[in-house]
């Protein structure tokens, strides 16, 4: 039953990184001969790492046995190459992939630079700073009161209009924007000063 518990994590954390290695810790007690366990994580994540807790049935068994697991993975994620403030939106310079233990990062670091790139720094960030998610926010693409443009697109067809931003928002956000006659809408963000609805 260990090598089933480790053949589940091993297929759950590849393609985590580059380097994916998985160690169960053997039960104090004996676990019974289980042709078909059925195996689930006792906490659901993205990318299972680090120490783990794995829960095994079988068969008509209605107990569950836990079992601890260490899942070591090798990888690359992303730091700051220099200092940024806050509010300073993130280039590729300001970056620099680092090769190592990604079972030891914060769950929310962020292992693809292209994540970062364009996103504004929340607060101030020194060089060295394992990037993580809650570290940036969408550049604000769209200003309240701004006049954007919003497009409609739909089967065979394609309309642009202008409207007024009711709120600010960074690509891919969505926010309420006024057309002429007063009719409010809700649009996202695909660019500078302009929105997109589709129908």
């Amino acid at each position: 039953m260990l090598a089933k518990v480790h053949d589940f994590l091993l297929e759950r954390a590849s393609g985590s990184g580059d380097d994916v290695s998985v160690e169960v810790h053997p039960p104090r007690a004996d676990l019974p001969t289980c042709p078909r366990p059925d195996i689930s994580l006792t906490r659901a994540a993205d990318r299972p790492a680090g120490r783990v807790s794995v829960g095994v049935r079988c068969g008509n068994d209605s107990r569950t046995r836990y079992l601890q697991a260490e899942i070591h993975i090798t990888g690359h994620y992303v730091e700051l190459a220099r200092d940024v403030r806050a509010g300073d939106s993130i280039r590729p310079e300001d970056l620099t992939e680092v090769t190592g233990r990604l079972d030891r990062l914060p769950r929310q670091a962020l292992l693809d630079p292209d994540r970062a790139i364009g996103q504004q720094a929340t607060r101030h960030l020194a060089a060295g700073t394992t990037l993580q998610r809650h570290h940036l926010r969408a550049r604000p693409l769209v200003r309240r009161g701004q006049q954007v443009v919003i497009e409609a697109r739909g089967s065979g067809f394609r309309v642009t209009r202008s409207a007024e931003a009711l709120e600010p928002g960074g690509r891919g956000d969505r926010i309420r924007v006024r057309l002429v006659d007063r009719e409010i809408l809700e649009a996202r963000v695909v660019g500078e000063g302009r929105t997109s609805v589709d129908f």
